[in-house]
């Protein structure tokens, strides 16, 4: 069972019995004058491999500390099969729709350029420090891969044919997204949400051309990209996601 009572914390360091992990000062600092523990407290800790570890602090002066493994209190579970494209946003907004991906069990970030894609580069090392912060406040243990900026073509020349690409498309006539997905395929999954310009005929050609698609509404409204992001993470992961599976 979860412990939703202690800090966790991210570290890139090999988690095993008695390993010993060394901090960067900044998560020293962090734990012994922000989080005020001490020499013998336990947080739980995490790499995104082998599982969570609860370890216990050991002050080494003022700003210096490190953390001794004890036990594992999870094992380290797959990575989620969902992949998520999405076009790049601003700043706040995309630091949102990634850790909400994260959050909602996303297993790949594969952002890709549009036309009407507000950004064109992407400072990767955000990305991942999101994901991070929503993994640490989360529970998660299994982190998402974090790809590289693509055209639309190329990432969807990359994708395996036997997934389904659940195509968001502001165009698509309404209906129940519920009951459009219900309808689909089991297998591996590929969610596409485009920028706030939508996606220009060309580009739905192109999307349409792919055998495994499944265009799908979100309903009445237009949706700004980062709400439609957790509005399709939502229904997909209940009905042909890991929610349904629970």
């Amino acid at each position: 069972m979860r412990d939703f009572t202690k800090h966790r914390l991210y570290s890139e360091a090999p988690l095993a019995p008695g390993a010993v992990l060394d901090l960067a000062r900044d998560q020293a600092n962090y734990l012994l004058n922000v989080l005020r523990l001490r020499s013998g407290d336990t947080i739980l800790v995490f790499n995104g491999r082998d599982g969570e570890w609860l370890c216990a602090i050991r002050v080494e002066g003022r700003k210096q500390a490190s953390l001794e493994a004890l036990n594992q209190t999870r094992p380290q579970p797959p990575a989620p099969g969902l992949l998520y494209l999405f076009a790049p946003l601003k700043h706040a907004r995309l630091d949102y729709m990634a850790q909400k991906a994260v959050e909602m069990g996303a297993g790949v970030l594969q952002p890709v350029l549009t036309r009407f894609t507000q950004v064109s580069r992407l400072n990767l090392d955000r990305l991942a420090a999101n994901a991070v912060e929503a993994a640490e406040q989360c529970g998660i243990l299994a982190l998402p891969e974090i790809r590289a900026e693509q055209p639309l073509a190329a990432a969807l020349a990359g994708l395996e044919p036997e997934r389904l690409l659940v195509f968001c498309d502001e165009a698509q006539e309404p209906q129940s997204p519920i009951a459009a997905l219900q309808k689909a395929p089991r297998g591996p999954i590929a969610l596409l949400i485009g920028p706030e310009g939508g996606f220009d005929e060309s580009e739905r050609a192109l999307i349409l051309q792919r055998e495994r698609v499944l265009r799908l509404s979100l309903g009445p409204r237009i949706l700004r990209a980062d709400t439609a992001a957790v509005a399709a993470l939502a229904v997909v992961q209940a009905t042909l996601g890991d929610w349904s599976a629970r």
